[in-house]
């Protein structure tokens, strides 16, 4: 019985590693590693809450409780979640990594006790979720203003390749703060409005071509 267990973990890990992917693909706070653990952990956690202590069965007056265990998973991960929930500059980033790691830890539970068909379904809600309303509705709810840091050399004609580029994307420029460090390297944040035509990944993905971009984070 123990190797189905462990085949369980092993499955439950898979799963959260998937779901880990599609957060790496956007670089948030997150990523495969976590959701990795995160679902190991979880069934762990569900197999010896219901199997671990089988050999006590036979002890008199001994009440046992298999939820218990896995109960106390529920609750932990929301400080895990909690961890990666952080505001800046009056914006709250985060939230849905956080969900996502507590879905995570859901679905290793699931696993974990032998649910293998409403695991693997969670996985793909989870990934289908993030993938397309991030999509179809993120556009609808788009903020007034996109707050993005970017640290770049200091070199000539940096700046001027930055706003080139934003103005070909027809990014509005809404304010813009520049700060340059000992190193030759200059800070640069940004308040941008985007066009329908460009969301943030064609923006990440457009910024990282410019020659004399070295990071981009969005704030």
């Amino acid at each position: 019985m123990e190797w189905e267990w462990l085949l369980r973990i092993a499955a439950a890990g898979l799963c959260g590693a998937i779901i880990g992917y599609e957060r790496k693909s956007r670089m948030k706070e997150a990523g495969i590693k976590t959701h990795f653990i995160v679902g190991i952990g979880a069934a762990l956690m569900m197999v010896l809450s219901k199997y671990g202590f089988g050999d006590q069965s036979d002890w008199p007056n001994l009440s046992l409780d298999p939820s218990r265990i896995a109960a106390q998973v529920v609750s932990g991960v929301g400080f895990l979640g909690a961890g990666m929930i952080i505001l800046q500059k009056q914006t709250i980033k985060g939230l849905t990594t956080a969900a996502g790691v507590w879905s995570t830890a859901g679905m290793g539970m699931a696993i974990g006790a032998g649910l293998y068909i409403v695991g693997g379904g969670a996985v793909i809600l989870i990934v289908l979720g993030q993938t397309l309303l991030q999509r179809s509705i993120g556009r609808l709810g788009q903020a007034a203003a996109e707050h993005v840091g970017i640290r770049m050399e200091g070199g000539e004609g940096a700046m001027e390749e930055l706003l080139a580029k934003l103005k070909e994307l027809q990014v509005s420029l809404i304010a813009i703060q520049t700060d340059r460090d000992d190193k030759r390297e200059i800070s640069v944040d940004l308040s941008l409005k985007l066009p329908a035509s460009c969301d943030k990944e064609n923006l990440l993905a457009a910024l990282h071509e410019l020659v004399h971009v070295r990071h981009i984070e969005w704030q």
